[in-house]
């Protein structure tokens, strides 16, 4: 996985074929967006048991975003931090990357109710409230124009594979084989274009030595904090086993890439947010190994 992140950091240096990261990032992503997950939402909700751990996933997931949005602002408001500045660091400190890392990171670890787990943490919690709260919360502390943002959400594909999928499981409609080879053939390019899509989106040029206390507190409430309340919530609401491990480790994600899109959008500090991006993703690389140990001591 980390060999797939440096080759994305290494188009972003070298530029093959003049390509620039930018552009290669939108293709690959909107491939990914479009086609490629929805199959593998598909593939994977059609078969995944749904039940109350589902409603305990999304449950924890949701309460880890809301505890660090709110941590985080009122970090912001002690520190007199700027709207731009403040917003930035909001949806960095309170999304994780659930998707982009935490489903290669829980499918190797629990094959494929890691899928399921990582599935349902991003689109039953984390990619709703992304586009609701989040989109609130950017225009609030923005410059950009903004509508309604329920139509956004509307549009979301894997959204729509996810309330297909669950249709599907719900009835029981069998999963057949030529279809299972079909969605698992282009569910396969998910996980290392993902990977390989973070590695361009990582950018050291946007640091700044004033940015340091703004990335310690986000990388504090969204590395530690975060993940130590989801691991309180999921064993008070009786979350067990793997679902409880998978959602602590969904929590201790590093930065969510798509927040770059709405700090372009509405204008906020679109340099901290990337840097923030870059620092969680560099420093996922012990905190997962650190919470997966004490989650199996």
């Amino acid at each position: 996985m980390g060999a797939l992140i440096l080759c994305g950091l290494g188009w972003r240096i070298l530029k093959p074929a003049g390509l620039e990261a930018v552009e290669t990032r939108k293709v690959l992503t909107s491939l990914v967006y479009y086609l490629l997950l929805p199959a593998l939402v598909l593939a994977v909700l059609w078969r995944t048991p749904l039940g109350l751990d589902s409603l305990r996933i999304s449950f924890v997931a949701a309460g880890g975003i809301l505890l660090g949005m709110s941590l985080t602002w009122l970090g912001c408001r002690l520190c007199a931090s700027p709207p731009a500045m403040m917003g930035a660091m909001i949806l960095a400190a309170a999304f994780p990357n659930a998707t982009y890392m935490g489903l290669p990171v829980l499918q190797k670890l629990f094959g494929e109710a890691g899928r399921g787990i990582a599935v349902q943490y991003d689109l039953f919690a984390c990619t709703p409230l992304l586009l609701t709260l989040g989109v609130l919360t950017a225009r609030h502390f923005g410059q950009g124009q903004g509508g309604n943002p329920l139509p956004d959400l509307l549009k979301v594909p894997p959204l729509w594979a996810a309330i297909v999928a669950i249709g599907l499981n719900l009835t029981a409609v069998p999963f057949h084989p030529w279809v299972a080879d079909g969605l698992n053939l282009l569910a396969a390019g998910v996980v290392p274009l993902m990977l390989f899509s973070l590695g361009l989106s990582l950018r050291w040029d946007t640091w700044r030595l004033s940015q340091m206390p703004a990335l310690a507190l986000v990388s504090l409430v969204q590395m530690f904090l975060i993940p130590l309340f989801v691991w309180g919530l999921g064993t008070w609401i009786g979350l067990e086993g793997i679902y409880h491990q998978g959602a602590v480790l969904e929590a201790a994600m590093p930065s969510m890439v798509l927040g770059l899109v709405l700090c372009d959008r509405f204008r906020l500090d679109s340099g901290l947010y990337a840097a923030a991006v870059t620092l969680t993703t560099a420093l996922s690389l012990v905190t997962l190994p650190f919470w997966y140990g004490l989650l199996n001591a």
